[in-house]
């Protein structure tokens, strides 16, 4: 076995170099999640302007949203053969790009494109699944916390970029807000050339390694791992076996359960997260206080991913799913109510309920993807679950302005969130293979 590549030059203390890949995988989430997401804040300007629907307009976050989870095995591959400063220069230059553009748009196919579909490959190529893959080359035994503090990277980005986009909005207009933050983009480029990525690409040393040797067989890291972490397999004759693959994994019902958790679990966050601001000014909200209300919800988010790793390890997947979905339910019923009778008190229940348990199921299926399928392919399959979470997310999106087109009010929107959450959660009580699951045995390939 080849041994590790040692640098030759003096470098930062491993643990700088491991702090700066946590911190580089925070703030793109930050800045992508934030600057897609504000397009919940050009919905109404959009409207009054040209006068296109609500259904239409929702159909841009839908797009964004499939062309994340179609590309983002793309954006995997490209991090593999051409590495991280060309995936995130790449992924930067489309968002600004797109964002420049979009502020001269006159027609409804031109903020597909460009916030849209630009949008979603730059979502793949700056967002979590680069992230989790470089900080696995830096991190064993703390892997799931510190995939954690990326993942809080795009609540918070919720919560600053949002609100301030809705305030270039009120200062300057629609086209006026889409400049500015093609212009904040630009300038963030040099910065990220200027990052180390030829070092955070490397690794920490002795890490890749350590992971070899390895047995295919449960450990304590097993549970932390991401993509792209487990070994292959090696069978008594010397040859490498890849264990499971995506066309065996989709022959079992763990991978199934696994889907409809994260599918449903997309259908209910993102049928109501994308018609928030729109409902609440709809309900006589300010738009700037709308606008905080909702990156209130998405920074509490972040409380969300950090607790429901360390909850799963104290009390159970079952136990911390079950609990998380309980509080995402009670904030749309908060919503729904304030429908009926607007109380203030309302919003602040759905703040509270629906932002710490945004994002608290990512981390946990993530984990549960690469435990059950650690003998194997646990970056294909994962994508593979992690693309149909993106269907999930589009349906959301487009059914909420849908629905709200035909009944006028996003009331059937948000009692079809409500069915999700049930949807979302009801494997981890019909089913006892996802309560606290070891690795699958490595299956016999044909020969």
């Amino acid at each position: 076995m080849q041994a590790p590549r040692q640098d030759v030059t003096p470098t930062a203390p491993v643990a700088m170099m491991a702090g700066i890949v946590v911190a580089t995988g925070f703030l793109f989430n930050f800045v992508v999640r934030g600057v897609i997401d504000s397009f919940l804040v050009f919905i109404l300007p959009l409207e009054a302007e040209f006068g296109w629907s609500r259904s239409t307009l929702t159909g841009v976050y839908s797009a964004y949203l499939l062309v994340a989870g179609i590309t983002s095995p793309l954006a995997g591959m490209l991090l593999d053969r051409w590495g991280p400063r060309w995936t995130y220069g790449i992924g930067l230059v489309v968002l600004a790009g797109g964002m420049g553009a979009a502020s001269t748009a006159g027609a409804l196919w031109q903020i597909y494109v460009f916030h849209g579909i630009f949008g979603g490959i730059a979502a793949a190529c700056l967002g979590i699944v680069p992230a989790a893959a470089l900080i696995g080359r830096w991190f064993d035994r703390k892997l799931s916390l510190a995939v954690a503090f990326a993942y809080a990277g795009l609540g918070s980005g919720i919560l600053v970029i949002v609100p301030l986009t809705q305030g270039l909005i009120d200062a300057g207009g629609w086209r006026g807000a889409y400049r500015t933050l093609a212009v904040a983009l630009v300038a963030l480029l040099p910065f990220l050339m200027a990052l180390p990525w030829g070092r955070i690409a490397r690794g920490r040393p002795g890490l890749a390694a350590t992971r070899g040797r390895q047995a295919p067989g449960p450990d304590p890291a097993a549970a932390s791992a991401v993509p792209g972490d487990a070994p292959d397999i090696t069978d008594i004759t010397g040859e490498t076996d890849p264990g499971w693959t995506i066309g065996l994994a989709i022959r079992t019902r763990e991978f199934w359960l696994l889907v409809q958790c994260f599918f449903f679990t997309a259908c209910s966050t993102y049928s109501v997260v994308v018609q928030t601001v729109s409902f609440l000014v709809d309900q006589g909200y300010p738009p700037l206080e709308a606008a905080f209300a909702f990156g209130a919800s998405g920074m509490l988010s972040v409380i969300g991913v950090l607790g429901s790793g360390w909850l799963a390890a104290q009390r159970g997947f079952r136990f911390t799913v079950t609990l998380s979905f309980a509080a995402t339910l009670i904030g749309i019923i908060a919503l729904l109510g304030f429908s009926f009778v607007p109380a203030r008190v309302l919003v602040l229940v759905y703040v509270l309920g629906f932002g710490v348990s945004q994002g608290a199921r990512g981390p946990v299926v993530s984990t549960l993807s690469t435990r059950i399928f650690a003998r194997g392919q646990v970056g294909t399959i994962f994508g593979a679950i992690f693309m149909t979470m993106s269907f999930g997310s589009a349906l959301g999106a487009w059914i909420t302005g849908f629905l709200h087109d035909l009944t006028g009010d996003y009331r059937a929107a948000f009692l079809f969130a409500a069915a999700s959450v049930i949807g979302a959660v009801s494997p981890f009580w019909y089913s006892s293979r996802l309560r606290n699951p070891g690795p699958l045995p490595a299956p016999s390939h044909p020969l």
